[in-house]
């Protein structure tokens, strides 16, 4: 189960989430990652549902963490990587610009990335000063795997 659960972090994971640094995600779409991520673990462990196996004991088996966490580590990654950027990046300027004043669609406005993030470092309890404190925000933005415990 250990190395299946290696293959699975050091292949099918990183797959998953290429890119999702960016994404400013809603919880339904959060919830569906989730939905898929527990599905290939018990797959690839061998269960069903009609186990009834939890899902913190499969993801103890395969030593897997949430992909919640993960994908909130990356972003929080990035932003730490914007924030100790010069100003005059484009990276940091594309920061400043604000978009033309125009009629705005129907519903709810999309999140955006600055939303997501505010919300990352309001559940991990940090602010965006700690960027600059590369091991500090290392430490605190890291989520390891699930340990299997001893039966």
């Amino acid at each position: 189960m250990g190395l299946k659960g290696k293959v699975y972090r050091m292949i099918v994971r990183p797959t998953v989430l290429y890119g999702s640094d960016c994404w400013p995600l809603k919880k339904i779409q959060v919830q569906r990652l989730m939905v898929a991520e527990m599905r290939m673990v018990k797959w690839m462990c061998g269960f069903t549902r009609l186990d009834k196996i939890k899902n913190g004991v499969i993801r103890g088996l395969a030593e897997v963490g949430p992909i919640e966490e993960k994908m909130r580590e990356s972003r929080l990654k990035w932003f730490d990587h914007m924030k100790r950027r010069s100003v005059t990046t484009p990276v940091r300027r594309c920061e400043m610009i604000d978009p033309p004043d125009g009629k705005r669609g129907r519903g709810r406005p999309k999140k955006s990335l600055k939303q997501v993030v505010r919300e990352d470092l309001r559940v991990i309890d940090l602010t965006e000063n700690m960027t600059q404190d590369r091991r500090l925000w290392r430490d605190r933005i890291k989520v390891s795997y699930c340990r299997r415990s001893a039966p």
